[in-house]
């Protein structure tokens, strides 16, 4: 078969970084064809009224299984994250070096145990391949996205990964 013409996957991680370096990171894991399965969005006729993030069944797990995270890597938190409709957010710090008896020893261990988890329990995936990530650098940045990650449902009908 002759695949040079075929569409060359780029690679989405920072070439010769250390993911598993003590840090702050902004992953953003999408459904596959970012169907709206997590979460819907519940917006009033008031401006005023903040609009209402009902997670889905599948919202739900994915709930615990973030939860879960701190409590299954040694010096890893999930600093904050939001289940949007169609993806989540996750700001996660990891903390200090990993130990070799850690199960893991970086993100993307981590997001890939998340994800496997959400499909085991689900009996599919519905999860696009890979994620999205971003080295935090300082603490201006951080905060930045920590906002952004709080009011990422307010913005909804506004946000990049909103299908109508």
């Amino acid at each position: 078969m002759n695949t040079e013409n075929l569409p060359k996957r780029k690679p989405t991680r920072l070439k010769g970084y250390d993911y598993g370096a003590p840090g702050a990171y902004f992953i953003t894991i999408c459904t596959q064809d970012r169907k709206e399965l997590l979460s819907k969005i519940i917006v009033g006729d008031d401006a005023y009224i903040v609009p209402q993030n009902n997670l889905s069944k599948i919202g739900l797990i994915c709930d615990k299984y973030i939860n879960n995270i701190t409590n299954k890597y040694e010096d890893v938190t999930v600093d904050k994250y939001v289940i949007m409709p169609n993806h989540i957010h996750l700001l996660i710090f990891l903390h200090g070096t990993m130990k070799a008896s850690s199960p893991t020893k970086n993100i993307e261990t981590i997001i890939r145990s998340f994800k496997t988890m959400v499909t085991k329990e689900m009996g599919n995936s519905i999860w696009q391949r890979s994620y999205h990530d971003h080295i935090i650098r300082g603490e201006k940045e951080y905060r930045k996205i920590w906002e952004y990650i709080d009011t990422n449902p307010i913005k909804w009908e506004s946000d990049c990964f909103y299908n109508k």
